[in-house]
């Protein structure tokens, strides 16, 4: 296929994926949900997600700290549950994304709409308290996400350290290479205590910004 072929039919893709989003927004106000129920129904979400997400990254922590820290039984046994938690984690940070990306997609869509209808306004007064209240919201919105895209951030590199481990555990099971990754351990602990800060924070602002919106 040539460059022109493969252009056009992303171009095509792309509007497919749009006229769905937008089928499904008209379908959604015709039963009373408008972007913004959609809005804070997915800002609600993702904030769950992050949750969730915070405690898998905790417990994978605790479980390599127990491999790394290994004192008798079953050595292959203990690797084999740090190695699951590793791919949960992993799917968390999946989910995180997906939300973030859902959140991003009718936020989008609302501010579009609500900047096309402050054109529609005749009085004048009425026009610049709507645009006041768009402008303070966008600006939430922005740093909501803006938080939200930080704390996702610090899980892909927590994510590949977590991965290196586990590769090289999995080629030197044995007790001289669980010793050689107790300094590795405490490089990701440091890496997990800054990813669970970015994450209560996002979370906090998450909850404030769906106050606002819920009580304009």
């Amino acid at each position: 296929m040539n460059k022109i072929a493969i252009k056009v039919s992303l171009f095509f893709l792309l509007l497919s994926i749009v006229g769905c989003q937008s089928a499904y927004y008209s379908a959604m106000e015709k039963v009373g949900k408008h972007k913004r129920d959609i809005l804070i129904d997915r800002v609600e979400t993702a904030t769950e997600s992050q949750e969730e997400a915070k405690e898998e990254f905790k417990n994978a922590l605790e479980q390599f700290s127990a491999l790394v820290n290994f004192d008798g039984g079953e050595l292959q046994q203990q690797y084999e549950i740090s190695n699951d938690h590793y791919h949960t984690s992993k799917v968390a940070a999946e989910d995180v994304t997906a939300r973030i990306n859902s959140i991003e997609a009718v936020a989008e869509a609302l501010f579009n709409e609500w900047n096309s209808e402050l054109e529609q306004f005749t009085n004048q007064s009425l026009k610049r308290q709507s645009q006041s209240r768009y402008n303070e919201t966008q600006n939430r919105y922005t740093s909501v996400i803006e938080s939200m895209r930080n704390a996702e951030k610090r899980m892909q590199p927590i994510l590949d350290a977590l991965k290196d481990n586990m590769l090289y555990l999995k080629h030197n099971l044995n007790a001289r290479a669980i010793g050689e990754l107790k300094t590795e351990y405490k490089l990701i602990e440091q890496d997990v205590e800054r990813l669970i800060n970015e994450m209560n924070n996002s979370i906090n602002k998450s909850q404030t910004f769906i106050k606002s919106l819920k009580n304009p």
